[in-house]
């Protein structure tokens, strides 16, 4: 369960987060287990995912100094940890993170797709006139380890992202959070795709946790509770509904 005070700035959040107790994307060794027993069964490849220890050494990399000093770690969330984090966290701020955008091309072939059907998730892009608002939550330094550890396995479990600590500012102070920013060399990663084609991918798209149209519903549900204005998901939330309908 969250920290009694984790929604102190943001009480609106209360009761609108998927608790890390029943977050399917909670990556244990035994969902991990399901997730590779479900890719073998739509035929991907033995390599769909990193070796467990190239994961682990990415995570190693990147928070050498949080874990060294034994310091809380910040999580900037921008796509589905907004509503499902998946890990414990004593404290929830809104963020916000200059010089990147929110957009769908990150190709998904098993959480929000099939190989035959592939889905689009969020990741984020260079946007040197825009940012992106979302949400930072902060994992208690003696937390850190083991929670971090499931956040990487769901986060980095092909290589799509670049992870790094970046200078986030909140109203509640400046922050030093992990964002994960598209690995743009990713096979996966499908950069400069039209408005129209984003739309007939979500409207029709379904994988293993969900539709894709859902994550999208999602996504405008909690900006809307947080008061976030994205004219990009707007738009593209418009002309998916309207391919359903038509």
């Amino acid at each position: 369960m969250p920290h009694p005070n984790a929604f102190a700035h943001l009480p609106e959040l209360q009761g609108r987060l998927t608790p890390a107790s029943a977050s399917g994307l909670r990556l244990t060794d035994e969902v991990l287990a399901e997730w590779d027993a479900q890719a073998r069964s739509q035929g991907l490849p033995a390599h769909w995912r990193l070796p467990d220890s190239e994961v682990e050494q990415s995570r190693r990399d990147v928070l050498s100094t949080i874990t060294a000093q034994q310091q809380d770690l910040w999580v900037f969330a921008y796509g589905s940890l907004m509503w499902n984090p998946g890990f414990h966290f004593a404290e929830v701020r809104r963020a916000h993170l200059p010089g990147y955008a929110r957009r769908f091309s990150l190709g998904t072939t098993i959480g929000r797709g099939t190989p035959d059907c592939p889905g689009l998730v969020l990741t984020l892009e260079p946007d040197t006139d825009g940012a992106c608002e979302g949400l930072v939550f902060r994992i208690p330094a003696p937390l850190v380890d083991a929670e971090s550890r499931l956040l990487w396995r769901r986060e980095m479990i092909t290589g799509a992202y670049c992870p790094a600590l970046l200078a986030l500012p909140t109203p509640q102070g400046t922050v030093q959070a992990l964002v994960l920013v598209a690995n743009t060399r990713h096979p996966h990663h499908q950069r400069g795709l039209s408005m129209q084609s984003t739309a007939a991918t979500i409207a029709r798209a379904c994988g293993r946790i969900g539709s894709n149209r859902d994550y999208l519903d999602q996504l405008v549900r909690q900006l809307d509770v947080l008061g976030v204005e994205d004219g990009y998901v707007d738009r593209l939330a418009a002309m998916v509904k309207r391919q359903l309908e038509g």
